[in-house]
């Protein structure tokens, strides 16, 4: 997922892709425990989007706390 697409979200919708990414990064982690990946780039690419969802996050906290100066 691109941060422009990201960008474009809501907060409560951004939170919930942070979950779904998150319980991704899980389960990839559970099936390569298991030997069962599938996928061997699922764990970096979950890591990068919860990144970007992150950065995005902060990005709108550090503008909020400007604008209320």
């Amino acid at each position: 997922m691109k941060a422009k697409d990201l960008r474009e979200l809501d907060p409560v919708e951004l939170n919930n892709r942070l979950k779904e990414r998150g319980e991704a990064l899980r389960n990839f982690h559970l099936q390569l425990a298991t030997g069962s990946v599938e996928n061997s780039r699922a764990a970096r690419n979950a890591r990068r989007d919860l990144a970007r969802i992150k950065t995005i996050i902060r990005e709108r906290q550090l503008a909020a706390e400007k604008k209320a100066k």
